[in-house]
């Protein structure tokens, strides 16, 4: 069996994404940061322009899971970037940014401007759309998820019996509709 891993659709994708990411970080290097990670800043932001939130309510403004933000609050703690409080009860723990954070909040907003102008002049650039190609995607996912396409291509593959799905997951499929399973999956993270 060949290693499927060396012929990805995903990686130009990944690497593209990953080298953005490294000049984004590189801002912070320049500037002596230590801690910050360009995957930090929205949720810094939004600690700073909607007050101490719970983890959960983190989550729920820039649409991720619990779980996600709750890895990624542990990594901005180490930073010293964030400190948690208990909330109003024994399960939930309130964010509030650190005062290193707190002096880094003008220039956090001013590179986030700058990075989005930067893919402003970068898109100008191109013979099409980076933001098109994004809306194009998502409405082609909300016709049919990923979720559902990947099922799709798995049909079959390590099935206890070797054979098809169990008649459960079949129906569950069917109950979602024509677009298949895309009425329950979200389009993920």
């Amino acid at each position: 069996m060949d290693d499927p891993t060396e012929k990805s659709q995903w990686k130009p994708l990944y690497e593209l994404l990953a080298r953005m990411d490294a000049d984004v970080a590189r801002i912070y290097t320049d500037r002596r940061i230590d801690g910050l990670k360009p995957t930090y800043v929205r949720e810094l932001l939004q600690l700073h322009y909607k007050g101490p939130l719970t983890i959960t309510e983190l989550a729920e403004v820039t649409g991720r899971t619990h779980s996600a933000l709750s890895q990624k609050v542990a990594g901005m703690r180490t930073a010293g970037l964030v400190r948690t409080v208990p909330g109003a009860d024994a399960r939930s723990k309130r964010v509030t940014l650190t005062a290193k954070s707190k002096k880094l909040v003008e220039l956090l907003a001013a590179e986030w401007s700058a990075t989005d102008a930067a893919l402003v002049e970068l898109e100008a650039e191109l013979p099409y759309s980076m933001t098109q190609v994004v809306r194009d995607v998502e409405a082609a996912l909300a016709r049919k998820s990923f979720h559902a396409r990947i099922a799709a291509k798995l049909e079959g593959v390590g099935e206890p019996d070797g054979g098809s799905r169990p008649e459960s997951a079949a129906r569950l499929e069917g109950a979602a509709g024509p677009e298949g399973a895309a009425g329950l999956e979200g389009l993920g993270e």
